[in-house]
């Protein structure tokens, strides 16, 4: 464990919204990183449900109170905002076996346009396995309950910006 200590390391993603697996992979990387920097994707190809200012400020509010934790937007590739953040680890987390595969396939590629870049699997924890933002946005527009799957702080803000 020796050799993770005194490194960066980048947790990107859309975050619409946080969910507590994100959340529970952010606790479980501060442990072996001395800087995890949440890298919050702008991502339009996906149409994301939420602003990317609201993405941001929801990660910011679920992560007050974890230590080593930057929340920062970007809108470039990931491997020259690794180069640009000095960071040489890649976070992601991996619920099924149709994520491996996408994340395989990210992982090599990141690596070909940043030959320092490695990324990190976190298999998320079984009470968390299922949860996703997707399933969470679907809940959401259907007016349904999903305070006890993401951040009590987050779902506060949710109904805030709601109205």
């Amino acid at each position: 464990m020796g050799e993770l200590m005194n490194k960066v390391a980048i947790y990107p993603g859309t975050f619409d919204p946080v969910t507590n697996g994100h959340l529970d992979i952010i606790k479980r990387s501060v442990e072996l990183f001395d800087k995890v920097i949440i890298a919050i994707a702008k991502s339009s190809s996906k149409t994301p449900m939420f602003e990317l200012k609201d993405r941001k400020k929801m990660m910011e509010l679920a992560t007050i109170n974890i230590p080593k934790v930057e929340c920062v937007c970007f809108d470039t590739l990931l491997a020259d905002f690794a180069k640009e953040n000095k960071a040489k680890l890649i976070i992601r987390g991996l619920r099924v076996v149709s994520d491996f595969e996408y994340e395989l396939q990210m992982g090599y590629a990141n690596a070909s346009l940043n030959d320092e870049l490695d990324t990190i699997y976190f298999m998320p924890t079984l009470k968390n396995a299922f949860i996703s933002s997707s399933i969470i946005r679907s809940i959401l527009q259907h007016n349904g309950k999903v305070s006890h799957l993401i951040p009590e702080v987050v779902y506060e803000y949710i109904q805030k910006i709601k109205g």
